[in-house]
């Protein structure tokens, strides 16, 4: 988060009228430097209730509201209390909505990453069909290429843990194409990874691929594929046991990774590609 007194020293000039408001400012600052961060969060919020528009502290105060939200939202998200991350999630989309012609640029295209947060939290929550109200406002975004540069090609939309692991699900916005045999095409990556004894994430252990078929196949579009990497090899292998229509089942999707992440279940086949690129191999077992 930005450090609110920083900011502030750079207001030329500041109204006995204001002086309440400022000191309110440099209380939640202490607030949050002190990592005291729902108390700052109380602290904005009376805060933003009483400040007038025309006040030249009024921005600050909503640039300062969204960090705190945002914040408390990421940290919400991350140690799976959904229900607590939608919250946030709503309240800072709606404030950033309200206030959007007083941002910035860079500031207004904060919205996907919020908009994408809060699908995080309904696929946590298991509320999948909200989940998706939200995913297709992020591809309607990519369709007419509003999406800043970092979510412009694929998304974050699901986060949990099994055990001692976690899983990271990303979406990609490409549709299945016409010609099946016109590329490799992976729709879904789940990103399997250890973790640090404060339960960040340590080291990816593998990735699971939703695939698109080569093929036509009335019963499946894609098929999961896992995947690892040594230093000197890139392995993967289909998992014909799991497979999904175009338009996936996130509900079964999630519950299939769970299971593979459990049991630690093997692929039915085997590819092995060496890094080395002037000797380069595919080996393929069945």
């Amino acid at each position: 988060m930005r450090k609110l007194l920083f900011i502030l020293l750079f207001i030329p000039f500041i109204s006995l009228g204001q002086k309440d408001y400022f000191n309110e400012l440099v209380c939640a600052d202490s607030l949050i430097q002190n990592n005291q961060i729902e108390l700052a969060y109380s602290q904005l919020k009376n805060l933003e209730k009483t400040i007038p528009k025309s006040d030249t502290l009024y921005d600050y105060t909503k640039f300062y509201l969204i960090d705190v939200i945002s914040y408390l939202e990421n940290n919400s998200r991350l140690n799976e209390d959904f229900s607590k991350s939608l919250e946030y999630g709503l309240e800072a989309l709606d404030l950033l909505k309200k206030e959007n012609k007083r941002f910035n640029k860079e500031f207004a295209e904060r919205k996907p990453y919020m908009i994408k947060n809060i699908a995080v939290s309904y696929s946590g929550l298991k509320d999948y069909k909200k989940a998706k109200k939200y995913k297709d406002l992020l591809y309607k975004a990519y369709k007419h290429k509003t999406l800043p540069e970092g979510i412009n090609e694929y998304f974050n939309f699901d986060f949990f843990k099994v055990d001692d692991k976690n899983i990271w699900g990303y979406e990609w916005f490409e549709e299945l194409p016409k010609d099946r045999f016109s590329t490799s095409f992976t729709k879904i990556v789940y990103y399997v990874y250890s973790t640090n004894p404060d339960g960040s994430d340590k080291d990816q252990l593998y990735r699971l691929h939703v695939l698109m078929f080569h093929g036509k196949n009335g019963n499946f579009d894609y098929v999961m594929d896992k995947r690892f990497e040594t230093e000197t090899e890139e392995i993967e292998g289909t998992m014909y046991s799991f497979i999904y229509k175009e338009d996936i089942d996130f509900e079964k999707l999630h519950n299939d990774v769970i299971q593979i992440v459990k049991k630690d279940i093997q692929p039915d086949t085997r590819r092995v590609r060496s890094k080395d690129t002037q000797n380069s191999k595919i080996e393929i077992k069945l």
